[in-house]
């Protein structure tokens, strides 16, 4: 028999044995995994819902306007180059779930630090780690500014369509924000991701019906009368921009669409979910394959039929270009998909936060009451001070930041910029390089640097674009009255 904590996901302590929550119980040795974890349920569609969930987010809405500053050649070349990119050394970091060499017996890394520490060891940690939980917090800062856009869309529609398109159907976004938050501060109490998965095939449903609705739009909108001029090379110098904001703006649609594909930085929680045998590396580029190209097809449709639609004038959120009176229903329905993925969205990428910290919380003070008992709940969802306290503060902060800093393309070209790189590139080459000891001024260790740079420097040159972006807008803005 083995005493396995359910609240926390692993085996019990002696110290935390001293303070058996109600929902402890004990577990069969057949109903657990080789690391005395519950028995993981995971499939390849599983993980491929987990991956479309975290990465069909707020990022798909930019690809329109993201088109529009690179234009017919490059922005679908772009589209394409990323996701050979993100899918290759996806394959890569999956690769590194298990330490020691041994896909099927080696020890688990259960995040991407802890890949990272059994690999690279040392400073390369730290690094990681600070990227990663940036990027993660950032990214709940980004969907909660997403989530209130679309929902003041539904309204701002519904206004229109009940008083008339003379009404003033303006509304601050921030009101949104705040409902956003307070619903995640329910949701956050949910103990796991692999506890979850309902949600993320409800999100990823929900990605799904607003993205078709978006490119069927798109191909209306294309086929009665394009509203924009299209060229080959995006927003034309003199016409639509100047040469500076050309440029600025280009180097930050780079950001927004690395921004897109991301998810690297819950890759290792989402292959933690997945049973075996089979080697879970299997399984994950069984997912990966399954959802990529999926990705990929939506992405391009909505990028492109977005600028075909719509032209060097394609607006940030391609859902709030279509206007808010012709099909006013169908527009609002996609905007309330959005919504409710993003409440499941914001969840995937915020559980590896809160598990982090409770884990570290835990571990520092074993004895203390406060971080280890539980207070009650269910299976499903459980309650105990810190818990409640740590996670609340999390969603306040997040909500409040997102209030104070409302752009939605500078804020998604920054994030895409700070993860891309070295989440998506940088470690799964190093450790790849690592594990299969690869010598120095080979031909594959040398095309796998020459990767690396060139993705730094994109990274680098975007999310300079995307800071000037942001610096720009903060000197015409007033916190807290963001109108949509």
């Amino acid at each position: 028999m083995a005493s396995v904590d359910l609240e926390l996901g692993r085996p019990l302590s002696a110290a935390a044995a001293a303070y058996p929550p109600p929902l402890r119980r004990s577990i069969n040795d057949d109903d657990v995994d080789d690391d005395g974890k519950p028995k993981r349920t995971g499939t390849e569609w599983t993980a491929s819902a987990h991956i479309v969930t975290a990465v069909v987010g707020s990022g798909v809405l930019s690809l329109a306007w993201s088109t529009a500053q690179l234009g017919w050649v490059a922005g679908p070349a772009t589209l394409v180059v990323f996701a050979v990119i993100t899918y290759y050394t996806s394959v890569l970091l999956a690769d590194c779930y298990r330490a020691g060499g041994d896909q099927v017996s080696g020890k688990r890394n259960y995040t991407y630090m802890d890949t990272v520490e059994s690999y690279l060891g040392g400073r390369q940690v730290w690094f990681c780690g600070l990227c990663q939980y940036v990027n993660l917090v950032g990214t709940a800062i980004g969907y909660t500014i997403t989530a209130s856009i679309s929902a003041a869309a539904v309204y701002k529609s519904n206004c229109f369509h009940k008083n008339g398109h003379s009404a003033d159907c303006s509304v601050f976004t921030t009101s949104y924000m705040v409902v956003f938050g307070v619903v995640q501060v329910f949701f956050s109490q949910l103990q796991s991701l692999h506890e979850v998965a309902w949600l993320s095939v409800l999100a990823a449903v929900m990605s799904f019906s607003y993205s078709a609705i978006a490119v069927g739009l798109s191909l209306a909108q294309t086929i009665s009368g394009p509203t924009g001029m299209t060229t080959m090379s995006g927003t034309v110098i003199g016409v639509d921009v100047d040469l500076s904001h050309k440029i600025w703006q280009a180097l930050q649609a780079l950001g927004n669409i690395a921004f897109a594909y991301s998810y690297s930085l819950v890759l290792i929680e989402i292959q933690d979910t997945i049973r075996s045998p089979p080697a879970e590396s299997k399984t994950m580029r069984k997912a990966n394959a399954l959802a990529m190209p999926v990705i990929t097809a939506f992405y391009t449709l909505c990028g492109c039929l977005g600028y075909a639609a719509f032209g060097n004038a394609a607006p940030g959120n391609m859902l709030t270009g279509f206007g808010f009176y012709d099909l006013y229903w169908l527009v609002g329905l996609a905007n309330a998909c959005i919504v409710v993925h993003l409440v499941g969205a914001y969840q995937v990428m915020s559980q590896p936060v809160f598990t982090a910290v409770e884990s570290w919380a835990s571990s520092r003070w074993p004895r203390c009451g406060f971080f280890v008992t539980g207070g009650g709940g269910t299976r499903l969802i459980s309650v105990n001070a810190f818990r409640l306290a740590w996670r609340t503060a999390y969603v306040v902060a997040c909500t409040a930041v997102a209030a104070v800093v409302p752009f939605f393309n500078d804020v998604l070209g920054l994030l895409g910029a700070v993860g891309f790189w070295p989440l998506t590139v940088y470690f799964p080459v190093e450790m790849y390089i690592r594990r299969r000891k690869l010598e120095r001024s080979s031909k594959r260790w040398v095309a796998l640097q020459s990767l690396n740079a060139v993705c730094f420097v994109v990274t680098l040159a975007s999310a300079v674009a995307s800071v000037q972006g942001i610096a720009e807008s903060m000197a015409h803005y007033v916190p807290f009255k963001s109108k949509l």
